[in-house]
């Protein structure tokens, strides 16, 4: 049960990048995002695009690290994905949510344009990698870290955490330290009054754009690392963000990050004793739950 909740708070991670995004892009831009899974899909594929093949062709070494899977190809491959796929976020606003905006569409409107890009990317993934299962690096993975009550951990679990850590915390620092973080978060708390007092709205959602989709690219990255790729990993982690999502409060990020860990150790702890096909299902039930007993989630007001 234990060694469940350490994959769980690993697990928690990857959703919590996500969801992160997620309820910023709702809180800023107002509508939900069905396409923010194929951005973590969308990331997780540039990355190995850019391992297996751009790297290689350019002839960059991939001398491993020890004890983790990967080299120095994945670190290389880590922020020029989240600059990918950051543009490709601010692309997508550009081309089809700004226009919408502009004709004052309603946020079911923009919903429903955003599942159709989400169908737009993972089709475009499926004809260029096909649909099978895809590791970063075939082989053997690396031996895992025995802890005490039994836990066993592979290193590269251990990077997970402490990587998607270190993200939300360089996020906090954006966000109090710097003017545009503070734009950010003037913009999120009233759009209307923000837009008076001069702030460009039109910069804020960019930025909020590309901080989104550059979090749920590093989602889909490490989530490669840990398991394995294919096209449809994305969709499958939209139920869970949203589920953290709405958890955590819809537009609180720091409620994001603890409905990510909630949602990831109630999934990996009901593989105790529900076949691995129902974590779906469980993170859909939560989502259900709190959407019955409190919508507001638990650090939203009454």
């Amino acid at each position: 049960m234990f060694e469940l909740i350490v994959y769980g708070i690993v697990l928690g991670s990857i959703i919590a990048l996500g969801a992160i995004g997620l309820t910023m892009v709702y809180r800023i831009v107002g509508f939900a995002n069905f396409a923010h899974g194929e951005f973590m899909t969308a990331g997780a594929y540039v990355a190995l695009f850019i391992v297996s093949i751009l790297l290689p062709w350019i002839g960059f070494p991939d001398s491993r690290f020890v004890p983790l899977s990967f080299g120095w190809r994945m670190v290389i491959a880590f922020p020029i994905t989240m600059g990918a796929v950051a543009l490709l976020a601010i692309l997508a606003d550009k081309i089809l949510y700004k226009k919408l905006r502009t004709k004052k569409s309603g946020a079911v409107i923009l919903a429903m344009s955003s599942l159709g890009a989400s169908f737009i990317i993972r089709m475009t993934i499926l004809i260029i990698w096909g649909s099978d299962y895809i590791f970063y690096r075939p082989g053997l993975m690396r031996p895992a870290l025995h802890l005490p009550l039994g836990i066993k951990i592979r290193p590269d679990q251990i990077f997970i955490f402490c990587a998607a850590i270190f993200l939300v915390i360089l996020l906090h620092l954006f966000l109090k330290r710097t003017k545009m973080g503070k734009a950010m978060r003037a913009t999120a708390d009233n759009t209307d009054l923000a837009l008076v007092t001069g702030i460009d709205t039109e910069r804020i959602i960019s930025w909020t754009w590309a901080i989104g989709g550059g979090l749920a690219a590093a989602g889909g990255v490490l989530y490669g690392i840990d398991v394995q790729l294919h096209p449809g990993m994305g969709w499958n982690f939209l139920i869970p963000i949203f589920a953290a999502t709405i958890l955590g409060s819809i537009g609180n990020i720091y409620g994001a990050l603890i409905g990510g860990f909630v949602i990831g150790i109630a999934q990996q702890v009901s593989t105790a004793f529900l076949a691995p096909t129902y974590k779906l299902a469980v993170a859909f039930m939560i989502m259900i739950i709190i959407l019955l007993v409190r919508p507001q989630g638990i650090f939203g007001k009454e």
